[in-house]
């Protein structure tokens, strides 16, 4: 049995879009996989003993979802789109309050099952990569969105280039591009 057609998950985007809240509920099931895999790439590049789980991405996303619903939805590729960059987001928000915590911040964190907390040490990486690919995206936006796409999105080649209204060639030389830059970025000595 095969997935959802592209088309019906577009056409439920938009009615979700206009207010339809079934069109929501019919959606998430079609879409749940896709970005559960999509949390799975995010939270493989963490460290193992990260408190958020995958299915705690997801579910986060969803929520953040509810506020952007009025967004014009183009297709299936612009939603990833625009989980991924919610999924970078509430990574990045967790590893900064993480990072506050440690620097001395007065309120104690309390958990109702304090077994379930391995480790309260942000991942210092993906701080760098997220403060790498803001300085990308200053100096060319669209490298930094090729990468946020590609790498974290999971999306093809295709479906970044149809996202961003460019050629898969230049998607694939922006990325190779990119990956360079970033490279070199993050082996750079801290400042």
């Amino acid at each position: 049995m095969s997935g959802p057609s592209t088309h019906e998950i577009t056409q439920l985007l938009q009615a979700w879009g206009k207010g339809d809240e079934q069109a929501l509920e019919k959606l998430t099931p079609l879409v749940y996989h896709e970005l559960h895999q999509a949390a799975h790439r995010y939270m493989a590049h963490q460290a193992p003993d990260h408190t958020l789980q995958t299915t705690a991405l997801v579910n986060e996303v969803y929520v953040r979802l509810v506020d952007v619903r009025e967004l014009s939805w183009q297709n299936r590729a612009h939603f990833l789109a625009v989980c991924a960059k919610l999924m970078r987001r509430i990574l990045i928000d967790f590893a900064r309050s993480r990072g506050a915590g440690k620097r001395g911040g007065e309120a104690q964190a309390v958990s109702f099952d304090e077994d379930l907390i391995v480790s309260q040490e942000p991942r210092a990486d993906l701080l760098a990569l997220d403060d790498a690919l803001n300085h990308l995206g200053a100096l060319d936006l669209r490298k930094s969105q090729v990468v946020e796409l590609r790498f974290f999105g999971g999306l093809t080649v295709d479906e970044t280039a149809e996202v961003l209204k460019v050629s898969p060639d230049t998607v694939l030389r922006d990325w190779r591009l990119a990956k360079d830059w970033l490279v070199r970025e993050l082996s750079r000595e801290p400042q």
